[in-house]
């Protein structure tokens, strides 16, 4: 498998490229509206043509690249099928596995951060992959404080689905603050300061009903924009609309 993670400093977004290495066929989780242009380069410099823009979940901090990736080379967008936007090419399921060629993803329902919100599984030559999202961080989680976020149903989802994994499972979050890049299962139930150590359902929720953390600076306008695949929405800030020009074909 060839296999990139890329990152966008200002929401402090990862984006994780996968391809076949005996197909071609190639996927991008989770594109960013404002890093579509590297991601393009990134693309031609490896040689692939995309085939998917997978998203995890409706974002709240950015507007995805998925509309503007798929203006430009044809791919087809991808994501939780609960979501039932009409934008999407495909929906996606726990339980029914998705192929990028040669390539099992295996999607995981983890609602919590926000009520349809899927993780990525994959296993890579013997090696548990999992594309977390936003459910699980590095040493922390996704808020529960708003966009259908609930604490209680974010502590079982990653109790059932991602600590059931096994200790060694590679974690790749959709984000991180502190300039980290990967964690493990195992180091998230010993080290993860909301979760880590056995806490409780009770402690977990008294934990995120404390946090206090400001209103989602992007919110206003990411949602709507995600909720069209990348289109941007009529209330987006005068100074992001330039990014918009390649998106808004239908």
């Amino acid at each position: 498998m060839l296999f990139r993670q890329l990152y966008e400093p200002d929401s402090s977004t990862f984006t994780y490229l996968l391809s076949c290495p005996d197909t071609g066929v190639t996927a991008l989780i989770d594109p960013v509206l404002e890093t579509v242009e590297r991601d393009l380069e990134v693309l031609q410099s490896m040689g692939l043509k995309l085939d998917y823009a997978i998203e995890t979940h409706i974002h709240a901090d950015h507007i995805t690249g998925a509309k503007k990736l798929k203006n430009a080379t044809g791919c087809q967008i991808a994501g939780p099928a609960q979501d039932e936007l009409p934008c999407r090419d495909i929906g996606l399921t726990e339980g029914a596995a998705f192929q990028i060629g040669g390539i099992t993803l295996n999607p995981l329902f983890t609602p919590g951060h926000t009520d349809t919100h899927h993780a990525y599984l994959l296993d890579h030559h013997g090696m548990p992959m999992l594309f977390s999202g936003d459910a699980l961080l590095i040493e922390a989680c996704g808020r529960t404080d708003f966009q259908s976020g609930d604490a209680h149903v974010l502590y079982r989802s990653i109790h059932n689905k991602f600590f059931r994994l096994p200790d060694e499972t590679l974690v790749y979050p959709a984000h991180d603050y502190e300039d980290r890049r990967i964690t493990t299962i195992g180091q998230e139930k010993l080290r993860n300061p909301r979760l880590g150590k056995n806490r409780s359902e009770e402690e977990f929720v008294a934990i995120m009903n404390g946090l206090d953390l400001p209103y989602p600076r992007k919110i206003d306008f990411s949602v709507p924009g995600n909720e069209l695949c990348g289109m941007c929405p009529d209330n987006m800030p005068e100074e992001m609309k330039g990014l918009c020009k390649d998106s808004q074909q239908r």
